[in-house]
């Protein structure tokens, strides 16, 4: 399952709804939408797969990476 390691940010389901006539809705399509992951290599050595956020955090230094085990 595709999960950022920090945030647990995960997949999403986004339904698309289309209008039928003046106040009639349909929802009419599902997709998945799935988080922007990347591996990441920590001091320690070890990989994890972060978010961009996550990893924009990490480099503006709001993340301290010390904390982190894996």
């Amino acid at each position: 399952m595709a999960k950022c390691f920090l945030c647990q940010k995960k997949s999403n389901i986004a339904i698309k709804r289309k209008k039928l006539r003046a106040t009639k809705y349909n929802p009419t399509s599902k997709r998945i939408q799935k988080p922007n992951l990347q591996w990441f290599r920590l001091p320690s050595g070890g990989r994890i797969k972060i978010c961009t956020k996550c990893l924009k955090k990490i480099n503006k230094g709001e993340i301290d990476l010390t904390k982190i085990k894996k």
